[in-house]
């Protein structure tokens, strides 16, 4: 799975077509086959979109600043209920968005059948910064089984599309390293970006009529029949379909690189190398970091494989690294100590490393050991510490996701 075909031959599609597709068939649970796993992703994306928003907001030589419903004292809350668990999001403009299904606009929005506000619940306060957003967001969850998600203690913006654009298009790149989840989070937000729930996360522009039938709605992310047809780079949506992107033309530029296993394969890094330019861009790269599952969630070989990603980064943009008043220990390789520097120093470099998502019941006995829940949250809870201490943030996934179905389990 580290290697994906070119795409075969194009043919023009304009509907699933005539013969009964996989979603109409009962019962793999209701008409998107709704997987929450999958669906929930659609959080993570809005998360780390929030994340990159509030990196620029924080940082000294990037505009704009925090917005002012973040700094400004607002108006007493009139919606506020006494005694209430949760309470009513502000009735504010910048709020408007968390309150309404803002897939209503969305491709196949009726046909695949889901909202946005199946996915999460609005209310107040909102987090107001990105630490608060992100602790709240990993130890948040859902009260009641597949019912939508809530941050705990703080709430979370649900971004419109438009949003989302000119959030991403304060960076050069957003670079999305790891696995098969974070192959399901760029799907996410390509649907988030072209409007589509049909077929959003993939290459529909070349689908033959029996691809357009199988990848339809919710199998778009079917990993055994349709990751070959994933959309890998916002180029190839630029350069095949550019009318289904609702940014701005050459605004925006989110890719991904598979890198599963460690040890890292030599063409992974020389891959990663190529999406790094040697001089200082005039926007920042984001980076988003995402590993444990094909590593059996072996906490060091995750940890090594992250060093290695860094080194291999500074290495080949050594413009992602500034010098630190704080000389680092004389101890430190020279990768080591620029990686010092950067958490020490004056270098803006956005990190960002997801752990895996919570087991189901369906996952297969023979993992139950090495990747079920008590792995999954030991290893989520250390990968937390760890990373930090590297200069990387960290958002957690397990909570999120343990009240929800899960397709296969995984």
């Amino acid at each position: 799975m580290t290697y994906f075909p070119e795409k075969h031959g194009s043919s023009a599609s304009s509907s699933p077509g005539a013969s009964p597709p996989r979603w109409t068939l009962a019962p793999k649970m209701s008409s998107w086959s709704i997987t929450p796993r999958k669906l929930g992703l659609f959080i993570v994306a809005v998360a780390i979109i929030y994340s990159l928003d509030a990196f620029l907001l924080v940082s000294k030589p990037h505009k704009p600043q925090r917005p002012s419903y973040l700094t400004q004292n607002l108006p007493y809350n009139t919606s506020v209920l006494p005694h209430a668990a949760f309470q009513p999001p502000e009735a504010l403009p910048h709020r408007q968005s968390d309150m309404v299904d803002t897939f209503a606009s969305y491709k196949y929005r009726n046909t695949c059948n889901i909202s946005s506000l199946d996915l999460h619940s609005a209310f107040s306060p909102l987090c107001i910064d990105r630490q608060s957003l992100l602790t709240a967001m990993s130890s948040g969850g859902r009260i009641g089984h597949d019912t939508p998600y809530m941050p705990r203690g703080c709430d979370m913006r649900w971004f419109s599309t438009e949003e989302i654009c000119e959030i991403l298009s304060r960076f050069e790149k957003v670079v999305i390293l790891g696995d098969s989840m974070m192959r399901h989070v760029v799907g996410s937000l390509n649907v988030l970006l072209r409007k589509d729930l049909g077929y959003g996360a993939v290459t529909d522009w070349n689908f033959s009529p029996v691809e357009r039938r199988e990848c339809f709605c919710n199998y778009q992310f079917n990993v055994k029949a349709c990751s070959v047809q994933g959309i890998f780079k916002t180029s190839d949506v630029v350069k095949n379909d550019p009318d289904s992107l609702a940014c701005p033309a050459n605004t925006i530029d989110v890719i991904i690189e598979q890198m599963i296993r460690f040890p890292i394969p030599t063409d992974e890094l020389d891959r990663l190398r190529n999406l790094l330019p040697t001089k200082k861009p005039s926007r920042p790269y984001a980076f988003i970091f995402g590993h444990g599952l094909w590593n059996d969630l072996d906490l060091q070989a995750t940890l090594d494989w992250l060093d290695v990603v860094l080194d291999v980064s500074i290495q080949q943009a050594p413009w992602l690294s500034s010098p630190s008043r704080t000389p680092p220990s004389r101890a430190k390789s020279k990768h080591a100590a620029k990686r010092e520097r950067s958490k020490h120093g004056t270098g803006f470099w956005p990190r960002l490393f997801l752990t895996p998502n919570a087991a189901g019941k369906e996952k297969p006995d023979e993992w139950l050991v090495s990747q079920g829940n008590k792995a999954l949250m030991i290893f989520e809870e250390a990968v937390g510490e760890e990373v930090r201490r590297k200069g990387v943030e960290h958002l957690g996934t397990w909570n999120m996701s343990i009240q929800s179905n899960k397709f296969d389990g995984v």
